[in-house]
């Protein structure tokens, strides 16, 4: 139950209405509700695993009472019953919830004013009454009998996992996943759902093994338990893990003998599943273990691994397409007409950008990466060639685009990525159409993304690769751009050098002071610059006077808007300065008055951030945008990014969350106005120089960081990351060895 609460009576049941949905999270499936009971006076504070519930809904709930420190009184449910709704205003509610798409609150108005008491049941028996309501036509009603009838299948598939020991939360996302198939799927492969399944972890999908008859020493769940662990490996970025290793995390995790996992090691090796190679410590670089010992791969991360290396090295040995430009003759004039001058080093970098076949192009802010890309460009332009740029993300490739002054995609959008099949249309089969492509933030492009965009570029094609390697690693496997760095095999563009008019910015200074292990040259506040450190000792004071300053000192003094222009940027999600917190109060404060969207905690007027690509409504990981609007009719919220406006369902609001405040990995390849940074001992566990160093680039106009010395001290110290498992740099080396 955690340090916040403490117990007040034993194990009781709790009846009542749902009144609000206050918070929904849909990767814990933890909800804070309002609940109406009828023997108590005002509602009924209820939180737990309640994911699915849905507003006028009468639960029939088990748990305990609780006193949380900060909340009071709350009803702490360990599962729940539905019981339908008995009264008018609850049929009312619970239709217009966002129970059944495009059914908002004036529709379901009319439905109860029509049937009363008896709507859910002609839904239930005979759902052909309901083109007796006006509004309601052959469409509608179709997808009022389609929800209704998933609900039920919804309700059938929680009793079977319930009573196989699945928490409310997770069968609810089992059913959302696997819908009418889940019992099935349940019975037979219950491993299966770690992949598939967020928040699901293995010792839950082991205990629902051995609810469902499978033996602790089954050579599938040593095989299931094995490739888990390898899994985790690769969310942790490695490549690969070192079998000895992986065999003892595995057996560990089992509690099995070791040999089991070995057999089943072998299996997994028989069936393709994985694949094993002879390693030893020194061509990696890591050191975290003993002796010669085997590399195992999932996979697909050994086909993208030797697949980026074998296509890096058939780019390098292709002749590539004329340019159609006087590159001596273009580079002068450039020179001349370039304000202050381009010097040698910069036209040298500029030529050697537009001749290699491959290039990285690395550098801090402030060194001119953006400088010479805008040559680059400009001669490319001359010539006429055919330019393709792409970024990670959507909000990267916008800014490379303002940047450039050239269209640029993501490199998801740009490879034709299909949802629906799960595949690129753009491969060696069908490649680009292009002479040149160009592809920012690198350091957030993983060893898959970055082999079929290899895979995408036509022999002909130049390809030039721009990243800073001192920012935070790609979420997903490998290490892309410090093992094209380290390979010595591709050519490498370094750039160290701030140029005068950078140098004039203490967000550049600072960026690089922190790289260098030194400390930060801040003014004091009321002194004018675009970076300051406020030293607070204590967490509390540090929430204060980062509220302060979002809400009144930075609008007033530098004349930005709150919303807009400043974000928040923390360490981590959980905690009194972590985002989530941090999202609650400022919310409170800038948007005190919005109408509340669905009961699910958010407003009009509301910043929110889209939280996965989604490619039918061209948004993605990372987008900022505001809800402008509810249509009451068709039960959606319409959220405007960059002036184009994206409708969502209610049902749909878990892909977007409130971005007053965000994580720093968040905001990776992202750009702001103005960023404000928390820093408190609190964090410890992501103190990092790449943190604080990523966090402190994402700020161009102006930087605040409020915190202790301490922990700064700590973040600046910390150059301890994790040394990713990868054997790119090797095999990069050795395929353009063989050229």
């Amino acid at each position: 139950m955690g340090d916040q609460q403490r117990n007040i009576e034993p194990a009781t049941g709790l009846e009542g209405t749902v009144e609000r949905i206050v918070y929904a999270n849909q990767e814990t499936a933890w909800c804070v509700l309002r609940l109406a009971v009828a023997d108590r006076e005002g509602s009924v504070t209820t939180v737990g695993p309640l994911l699915g519930v849905q507003l006028g809904e009468h639960l029939r709930l088990t748990g305990r009472w609780v006193v949380d420190r900060r909340y009071g009184e709350q009803f702490a449910a360990e599962g729940y019953v539905t019981v339908a709704p008995a009264t008018l205003l609850g049929i009312e509610r619970y239709l217009a919830s966002g129970l059944v798409p495009g059914l908002g609150a004036v529709m379901a108005q009319r439905l109860v004013g029509h049937f009363g008491l008896d709507t859910l049941t002609v839904i239930e028996e005979d759902p052909k009454r309901l083109a007796e309501v006006q509004g309601i036509g052959r469409v509608r009603r179709a997808r009022i009998e389609a929800a209704w009838s998933e609900q039920r299948a919804l309700k059938e598939v929680m009793v079977f996992l319930q009573s196989h020991g699945v928490s409310t939360g997770h069968a609810m996302r089992i059913y959302r996943k696997y819908q009418q198939k889940a019992v099935a799927i349940v019975r037979e492969d219950p491993y299966r759902l770690v992949a598939d399944i967020p928040g699901l972890g293995f010792k839950t999908a082991d205990q629902i093994a051995a609810e469902v008859g499978i033996e602790a020493t089954s050579p599938r769940r040593a095989a299931a338990g094995l490739l888990y662990v390898l899994e985790q490996w690769a969310d942790r970025g490695h490549a690969f893990a070192p079998r000895q290793r992986l065999v003892q995390q595995a057996a560990a995790l089992l509690e099995i003998d070791f040999t089991l996992v070995e057999a089943a090691l072998e299996e997994c090796r028989t069936q393709l599943l994985v694949v094993c190679e002879d390693l030893s410590p020194e061509e990696t670089g890591a050191t975290d273990w003993e002796g010669n010992d085997e590399a195992v791969y999932l996979r697909e991360l050994h086909d993208a691994e030797v697949g980026a290396a074998m296509r890096v090295a058939a780019l390098c040995a292709s002749e590539p397409i004329t340019l159609g430009i006087d590159l001596d003759t273009g580079l002068a004039r450039l020179a001349e007409k370039h304000d202050p001058p381009l010097v040698a080093r910069q036209l040298d970098a500029i030529r050697r950008a537009l001749t290699c076949k491959v290039m990285v192009l690395t550098g801090g802010p402030g060194t001119g990466k953006t400088t010479l890309l805008n040559g680059a460009l400009g001669l490319l332009d001359v010539g006429g060639a055919r330019v393709q740029l792409c970024a990670p993300t959507g909000r990267a490739a916008r800014r490379l685009a303002a940047t450039t002054g050239h269209p640029a995609k993501t490199i998801h959008r740009l490879l034709e990525f299909s949802p629906r099949d799960g595949g690129f249309a753009r491969d060696r089969s069908q490649p680009l159409e292009a002479d040149f492509v160009m592809v920012d933030e690198l350091s957030m492009v993983d060893i898959v993304l970055f082999r079929h965009l290899l895979d995408a570029l036509p022999d002909t094609c130049r390809l030039l690769l721009v990243g800073d390697g001192d920012q935070l690693p790609a979420v997903g496997p490998g290490s892309v751009l410090r093992d094209l760095v380290r390979s010595g095999g591709v050519e490498v563009v370094r750039l160290v050098e701030i140029f005068r008019q950078a140098a004039e910015s203490r967000i550049v200074l600072n960026a690089h002071r922190v790289n260098a292990g030194e400390s930060l040259l801040a003014e004091e506040e009321g002194a004018d610059s675009d970076f300051y450190f406020i030293e607070r000792t204590e967490p509390e004071a540090i929430l204060a006077t980062l509220k302060d300053l979002v809400v009144h000192r930075i609008p007033q003094r530098f004349g930005l808007d709150p919303v807009d222009d400043v974000q928040v940027l923390s360490p981590m999600h959980k905690g009194l300065l972590g985002a989530a917190r941090l999202n609650a109060d400022l919310q409170a404060l800038l948007n005190p008055g919005g109408r509340e969207v669905g009961g699910r905690g958010f407003r009009t007027g509301d910043k929110v951030m889209q939280l996965r690509n989604n490619y039918d409504h061209d948004v993605y990981n990372g987008d900022i945008g505001r809800i402008v609007s509810i249509d009451d009719v068709d039960a959606e919220v319409l959220v405007r990014f960059d002036g184009r406006d994206v409708r969502y369902a209610l049902r749909a609001l878990h892909e977007i969350a409130l971005a007053y405040a965000c994580s720093i990995h968040k905001a990776q390849g992202s750009e702001y106005p103005c960023v404000v940074m928390p820093l408190h001992t609190q964090h410890y566990v992501m103190l990092q120089r790449n943190l604080l160093y990523t966090g402190i680039t994402r700020g161009r106009r102006l930087v605040v960081v409020v915190g202790s010395r301490r922990a700064l001290a700590l973040a600046i110290k910390n150059t301890r990351t994790d040394e990713r498992c990868t054997r790119l740099a090797p095999r990069l080396r050795g395929a353009l060895g063989e050229l």
